[in-house]
């Protein structure tokens, strides 16, 4: 304990930054705003008072500038009711998806679908998890959004047909390919 005496003011100090910002981060009923603010504000103390942390001052240093790289993603879960606050809250998730979808297809591995779909497919299964949805749920939709939705999801499925062509009959897929070119630059 001799030998280490000297380090124990700096843990002490150290260890109350991260206790307050643990404190800070586990508000309950908070908005985000509020949240941001705080440790906004114990973010900027930190560096002022590094010194104090002694040996620590550099990992402080790390702590506070990895913190704030953070800060963008940080606090959407306060103001997203059933966001899940962590990582490993959110990929207990997707995990609960994969084994479902795996179950429900017969597959070993993970179904193609959910890389082509899973920006939906994922949201879906997750909102049905939490609540029955309802057809006045559907209602109250964008519908401008839904089609943008549509069309991206068919734009990603089309270039993965594409590609499937390619590898299946490269030759004649370039064939087709530079008949289009052809037609195109003709003449109407």
């Amino acid at each position: 304990m001799k030998a280490t005496a000297t380090l124990w003011p700096a843990i002490g100090v150290a260890f109350g930054w991260l206790h307050q910002t643990a404190h800070v981060l586990g508000v309950e009923v908070t908005s985000g705003a509020a949240i941001r603010k705080k440790l906004g504000g114990l973010l900027g103390a930190m560096p002022r008072h590094r010194r104090s942390a002694g040996a620590l001052k550099d990992a402080v240093h790390h702590f506070v500038k990895v913190t704030r790289s953070y800060g963008p993603g940080l606090f959407a879960c306060y103001d997203v009711a059933g966001l899940p606050r962590t990582n490993n809250d959110l990929e207990q998730l997707f995990g609960a998806h994969r084994y479902h979808e795996r179950r429900a297809s017969g597959r070993k591995g993970g179904s193609p679908g959910t890389v082509l779909r899973g920006s939906v497919r994922v949201v879906a299964a997750l909102a049905t998890r939490t609540g029955e949805v309802t057809a006045s749920d559907l209602a109250g939709a964008d519908r401008d959004q839904w089609k943008r939705a549509r069309a991206e999801l068919e734009v990603r499925r089309q270039r993965r047909v594409e590609r499937r062509r390619f590898r299946r009959n490269p030759e004649e897929y370039l064939k087709a390919l530079e008949n289009k070119l052809i037609l195109s630059s003709l003449p109407a």
